[in-house]
């Protein structure tokens, strides 16, 4: 039987770590034996340890926000580095008390604790690809350098989206694995309202990549602007001045803006909105937010390239602009505000597609490609076994 040991280096609640957890719920109702470790402590481990599943804080001295890709120093690199093996020394220690048959590297930082990890335990490492390897998000050099280690230290890859695929070095054993979501709730939501009642949502962290500052000063553009924003979303990575900096905005631009903070379960703001705006500048790895938005029964808005392509049919289900076009946003903003019934088509065919990303069947694809992953590490267990007994 596979056992997995999900390994992130933060318990914040953002993309990654949330679609950390769905998978790990899913995979546990499946009847897959699964445990998540975490770097620190935080909501996302206590959400776990409440949903039953098996968790472990590493106690050690590795800060999440020291290694950032905004200051990709060599000596904050190497020192963040050189915490993350000691960690991922008493990892391996974990894996092999839970008898874990494989180990899931949930992000790059943990990327070096899992391959410590795994080596310690003898069992295979996996990365779980969450976001773009790419000079847009990393910088290049920083890129290269995440992409060989992961082509060298993983025994195979799952990504979130073909775009993210894309981003890493070719190899045979890999899988696209889109972060699914749970089965739609059965409460009601308002009808699609009239132009000038129009009600828009963004939902994700503040953060500069995000766009909302974009957004902002699309919206203030419009023909006829939005009755009610909600900008639903915290910040957790030193970014308290980004949302100074959206609220002075807001302020100024004259918009009737309500910023929720951070809020575990975002769909009863999808449910009020008319409109969810994705607005990422740069490439968005898959877009969870957008199937959210599609499953609520918003007209949806997404920026490309990257994952959200893979998501909107333009036309069908939501519409698509270039990341950052501003003035293309805008012009997206005014069809959909301008046309209820439009959105009305738009929402109904989005709420169809939502359905085809679907977390049991995301859960289901992955316990197959771990069952492949592990079955040769069982099979080298067991001749070595086998030699030994003789």
């Amino acid at each position: 039987m596979t056992s997995v040991l999900f390994v992130t280096h933060t318990a914040a609640p953002s993309g990654a770590e949330i679609a950390t957890a769905r998978l790990a719920r899913a995979l546990r109702d499946l009847g897959v034996d699964v445990a998540v470790a975490f770097a620190e402590d935080g909501p996302m481990a206590q959400r776990l340890r409440a949903d039953g599943i098996g968790t472990t804080i590493l106690h050690g001295t590795f800060d999440s926000r020291a290694m950032t890709v905004t200051d990709p120093s060599p000596h904050r690199l190497l020192a963040g580095a050189a915490r993350l093996v000691r960690l991922g020394w008493d990892l391996g220690a974990v894996a092999a008390e839970r008898g874990a048959t494989v180990v899931i590297a949930e992000s790059s930082k943990a990327l070096i604790m899992g391959a410590v990890a795994a080596r310690r335990a003898r069992v295979p490492l996996v990365w779980h690809v969450h976001d773009r390897v790419s000079a847009e998000y990393f910088g290049p050099v920083l890129a290269a350098i995440v992409r060989g280690l992961g082509r060298s230290l993983s025994r195979g890859y799952i990504a979130n989206s073909r775009s993210t695929m894309s981003s890493l070095i070719p190899r045979r054993r890999a899988l696209v694995a889109y972060p699914g979501v749970e089965p739609a709730q059965s409460a009601a939501r308002a009808p699609q309202r009239a132009p000038a009642e129009t009600v828009v949502a963004v939902v994700g962290r503040l953060t500069p990549w995000k766009g909302q500052d974009v957004f902002l000063r699309a919206a203030a553009d419009t023909t006829v602007r939005p009755a009610h924003i909600y900008l639903v979303g915290g910040t957790f990575f030193d970014e308290e001045p980004y949302r100074e900096e959206l609220e002075r905005l807001a302020a100024q631009l004259d918009l009737p803006v309500t910023f929720t903070g951070h809020v575990d379960d975002p769909e009863d703001y999808m449910r009020r909105a008319d409109i969810l705006v994705h607005c990422s500048v740069i490439a968005e790895p898959f877009g969870q937010v957008v199937v959210e938005g599609m499953r609520a029964g918003c007209a949806v808005i997404a920026s490309r390239p990257g994952g959200p392509t893979e998501i909107v049919e333009p036309g069908v289900n939501g519409l698509l602009v270039d990341a950052g076009d501003r003035h293309g946003l805008t012009a997206a903003l005014d069809t959909l505000i301008g046309d209820p019934d439009l959105r009305r088509r738009l929402a109904a065919a989005a709420r169809l597609r939502a359905g085809c990303f679907d977390i049991t069947e995301s859960a289901r694809a992955v316990a197959r490609f771990l069952d492949t992953i592990a079955a040769p590490s069982r099979a080298e267990v067991n001749a070595t076994w086998s030699r030994n007994a003789g």
